[in-house]
């Protein structure tokens, strides 16, 4: 039975697979927000006067506008494996992962090279003439050629350069000199070997250097090689004599070189300590040192390269980091004693260095974001414009006598932020933002206007560490829970303490207050949530519950509150009746985050195991689950509803995932466990992913693959047969058959048209007299001003009068309608479904000509076969009301003839077939006073 299960899943998910329908009916992977740089070498490429910078985020790369370094293109598609490796060559980006290299074109892929040997890693390029020089990991340079003269990129395979383990170490450069045709220059972490790539012979290999070889870099002079080694000497090298130029000392080991190109002879050194280091090749000096531009504990400075013929140099390393200094011009006017200006700060791009832990949706308009994570910075990032993003400054206020408000005055960042809340009500007029971090005993105030920190420090009321924040929607007021179980409300415009609350016995995990600032909630690990009267400070009770409380999100529109336990679920509770109304279980492990939607229908949680499971509050049911590969540690939804985002335990950026549901309707079917598919989280390409319109303009086919995997429940037409249905249509179609006469009536013209006025003489000549010719074609020879005579337009009528009174009907030959006919041939048949089926679609007006047409003359047929169709209908129970209506029409048009002629045989038996289908036992009217009477009395017992 197991694997028939099994198989049976299997086959379902390849179905799945085919129709195209998405791992999750609700959400969809859309993009990753906050990634810049990882630790791989940015390159830069120049277009004309323009330069290009292109940073790698892992599988994908981006490529920033050098001058005011705004987003110009993310690669469409995803590598295989992570990059490794970047160059470009005017238009194309050319990047290397595991043993490929793809050439791109304004982030689209044109060409594929993949190496010969399989298991390999790409980790050098370099492409100048009509070759490409690509080196791996098994110190061997695989070489490309063009295949033609007026091909783009070198894609046909040339030839391979194998560097043994006597000629050199592992490969740390591939270099190409100018003036150096077909040769290749490849550094080792010991010496120096010089290839003609064309035909494949080493010309020079250098001697060995005493210090490992770190880092290589042309020099703007010919014929020069600047070597960076792990002991922090440069040595400048002439490779056409063989020997050493000079030799630089420099304080830390080097990362990377470049050189100044715009007249000034400097030389910029990035190191592994983070440090930039300026060096003043003709005096022979160093003249700045940028401290601590790039974290150390993040590699430091991966690469730092000046923009030829420009005083700007460009920065990157590991921790997210993206940056510009530029050199302003000497204030000296002798050039003898120039002064050097230390170089200016411009401009940068980043993110957070470590995985993000907290965010939330700063605005109403879902635009921005604000974040925090483990690097201990406070970032908020814009979802339209990626230059709008920015890091919330640390700096802290100044009293009147100097000192500073808010903390020490050291160079450290503030410690880890473990919780933060934000409230707009009163942004740009005094702090908005409450954070609490880790191991500090008050929290702090940021103002998310001015982008910096606040001016006060609030305290917990029992000297225990800040635990949890809130800021009521007012603006005014800032709660700080205390990990000793106190709360103290603060006022946010001053900074002082207005109420203490101390309820918990442990730490409060949670603190929210309802829209109108009446009513508090807190709750703690104690399993304990209170309920308070803050308006007057009064205390109205509490609930228990059985296990610890982590975490509480509060509904401000609908007044419920949910609660995270330490038994893996979450309870939904009324902060009115003080009750729980929901209790969802379902996660296997710790629940780290949840979040209501905006309209309060749904709860959207996830968990340690791996899982992101939609919850549907009327039914409390769970209606959607994915898997994902990453754990997720904190979820939000956005104002707008229409973006999910996500943060989890590897990745610097924040994950969006679009809201399906806001195009369609989404079943509230449960889902089992065990049908949870697995979703890739989302990536910064886009690729796999969904627009944010995803879902609006969907096939029908796909809904329709849809609703039979997700099981859409269609209603039935009649539950059974023994009921008595009404009709399915809409209402006022009954009350128009019923009320036909009034509506006609009230239809009817006021008062009668009027004869118009007598028209000018000009308007009353028409056709040929006027030059309308095209009116004259077009209406014939009986147009206006036709030749045709009284006389014959008075045959033809006579003709056609006379042929019209001697034309009798026979048969199936005549005027006859479809309503007619239909009820005729149900007759012959003895079955009247059809013309019931085509009567119930008719619309009011047209029943009503169809039955006053009835022939009311003997022998009466029409009249007796509609009413029995009519009992037919009633017999079936369906369409009960209609089925009445439509007797009521026939007796008010025909009810005349039909009383006459009661006494004929087939008008009696008629009626009584009818009659006895009209007053069964139990009728409806019966049954509906039957019910409201026992509901009645009930009611009011």
């Amino acid at each position: 039975m197991t694997k028939e299960i099994k198989k049976r899943r299997v086959e379902d998910s390849l179905l799945a697979t085919k129709r195209k329908v998405p791992a999750s009916k609700v959400f969809s992977p859309f993009r990753v927000v906050g990634n810049v740089s990882n630790g791989v070498p940015f390159a830069v490429g120049t277009l004309g006067s323009t330069f290009y910078i292109v940073t790698s985020v892992g599988k994908t790369f981006q490529i920033y506008d050098a001058s005011n370094l705004h987003l110009l293109f993310i690669s469409s598609q995803e590598t295989e494996t992570s990059i490794t490796c970047l160059a470009t060559h005017f238009h194309y980006v050319l990047a290397g992962f595991s043993n490929k290299v793809g050439i791109y074109r304004r982030g689209k892929v044109e060409h594929l090279i993949e190496l010969p040997v399989k298991g390999i890693v790409v980790q050098h390029l370099c492409m100048f003439g009509d070759f490409l020089c690509a080196s791996a990991n098994n110190n061997t340079i695989y070489v490309y050629k063009k295949n033609a003269v007026n091909e783009k990129c070198p894609t046909s395979y040339y030839t391979e350069l194998k560097v043994s383990s006597l000629q050199g170490g592992e490969i740390v450069s591939l270099i190409h000199l100018p003036t150096y045709l077909n040769k290749v220059i490849v550094v080792t972490k010991s010496n120096i070997l010089l290839y003609n790539i064309r035909s494949g012979k080493l010309l020079f290999s250098s001697d060995e250097f005493p210090d490992q070889i770190t880092a290589a870099e042309p020099a703007p002079v010919l014929d020069i090689v600047a070597l960076g080694t792990v002991s922090g000497e440069i040595i400048m090298y002439n490779i056409r004599k063989g020997k050493k130029v000079r030799t630089i000392k420099m304080p830390a080991p080097v990362s990377s070189l470049s050189f100044r190109t715009d007249g000034s002879e400097h030389l910029a050194v990035g190191s592994t300590t983070g440090d930039l280091i300026f060096y003043d090749l003709e005096r022979r000096t160093r003249i700045h040192i940028l401290k601590n531009i790039h974290r150390e504990a993040y590699g430091g400075v991966s690469k730092a390269c000046f923009l030829n013929g420009q005083p700007i140099v460009v920065t990157t390393g590991n921790d997210n980091q993206l940056k510009e200094y530029v050199f302003d011009p000497s204030l000296s006017q002798n050039d003898s004693e120039s002064v050097v200006q230390p170089p200016r700060f411009l401009r940068s791009r980043g993110g957070h260095s470590l995985p993000p832990t907290c965010i939330a949706f700063a605005d109403s308009q879902s635009h921005f974001i604000l974040s925090s994570s483990r690097d201990r910075s406070l970032w908020g990032f814009s979802l339209r414009k990626d230059a709008q993003s920015q890091e919330l400054s640390q700096r802290l206020h100044k009293k009147k006598d100097g000192s500073r408000i808010g903390g020490s005055t050291n160079g450290e960042k503030f410690p880890e932020i473990i919780t933060f809340s934000i409230e707009n009500a009163r942004q740009g007029e005094w702090e908005n933002i409450l954070t609490a971090h880790k191991d500090e005993k008050f929290a702090r105030t940021w103002n998310s206007a001015t982008k910096r920190v606040g001016r006060w420090t609030l305290a917990t009321i029992d000297e225990g560490y800040a635990k949890c924040t809130a800021i009521s929607p007012c603006g005014n007021f800032g709660f700080v829970g205390s990990s000793n179980g106190g709360i103290g409300v603060y006022n946010l415009q001053s900074g002082l303490p207005r109420k203490k609350y101390k309820l918990h016995k442990k730490a409060v995990s949670g603190i929210a207050v309802d829209g109108m600032n009446r009513k508090m909630v807190s709750c703690g690990l104690d399993g304990i949530i209170g309920f308070y009267d803050f308006s007057k400070s009064q205390y109205l009770g509490k609930l228990t519950l059985n296990a610890p409380i982590t975490s509480l999100v509060y509904h401000r529109s609908s007044d419920l509150f949910a609660v995270a336990l330490d038994d893996f679920s979450i309870v939904v509770i009324d902060a009115v009746t003080q009750k729980v109304v929901r209790q969802l279980w379902g996660h296997t492990n710790r629940i780290s985050a949840f979040d209501f939607s905006p309209n309060g229908r749904w709860i959207v949680s996830t968990s340690l195991d791996s899982t992101i499971r939609t919850w549907d509050l009327p039914t409390g049911s769970c209606i959607d689950g994915v898997r994902l590969d990453c754990v997720a540690t904190n979820l939000r939804f956005s104002p707008n509803g229409d973006l999910l985002a996500t943060t989890h335990v590897n990745g610097n950026g924040i994950a969006l995932w679009t809201n399906r549901a806001q195009f369609k309707s989404v079943p509230t079917k449960q889902v089992d466990e065990s049908d949870f598919a697995h979703v890739l989280l989302p990536n910064s390409s886009g690729e796999g992913g969904a627009s944010v319109l995803d879902g609006a303009f969907d096939d029908k086919d796909e809904d329709t693959s849809q609703n039979e995997i997700y099981g859409v429940y269609k209603s039935m037409n009649q539950i059974n047969n023994d009921l008595i249905t009404l009709s399915l249509g809409p209402r006022n179609k009954l009350n128009t058959l019923l009320n036909l006469d009034v509506i006609k009536q009230r239809s009817k013209p006021a008062e009668p048209p009027k004869k118009p006025e007598k028209a000018p003489f000009f308007l009353k000549i028409a056709g040929e007299k006027v030059g309308d010719d095209a009116l004259v074609r077009e209406n014939g020879p009986n147009a206006h001003g036709s030749s045709t005579t009284g006389a014959e337009s008075e045959d033809k009528q006579l003709n056609a009068e006379r042929e019209l009174a001697t034309f009798k009907p026979i048969g199936n030959v005549g005027f006859e309608s479809s309503f007619t006919r239909l009820l005729r041939e149900g007759h012959q048949s003895g079955s009247y479904s059809e013309f019931l089926e085509n009567l119930v679609r008719l619309p009011p007006s047209s029943i009503d000509l169809e039955i006053k047409s009835l022939n009311s003359f003997e022998p009466f047929d029409e009249i007796v076969w509609f009413v029995e169709a009519i009992s037919e209908g009633l017999s079936t129970n369906t369409n009960f009301e209609l089925y009445e209506a439509y007797m009521s029409l026939l007796l008010k048009s025909h009810g005349d003839v039909i009383h006459a002629n009661n006494k004929i045989p087939k008008i009696y038996e008629a009626f009584e077939k009818w009659n006895r289908n009209h007053c069964k036992e139990n009728r409806l009217d019966e049954l509906v006073k039957f019910c409201s009477g026992v509901i009645n009395f009930i009611s009011t017992s």
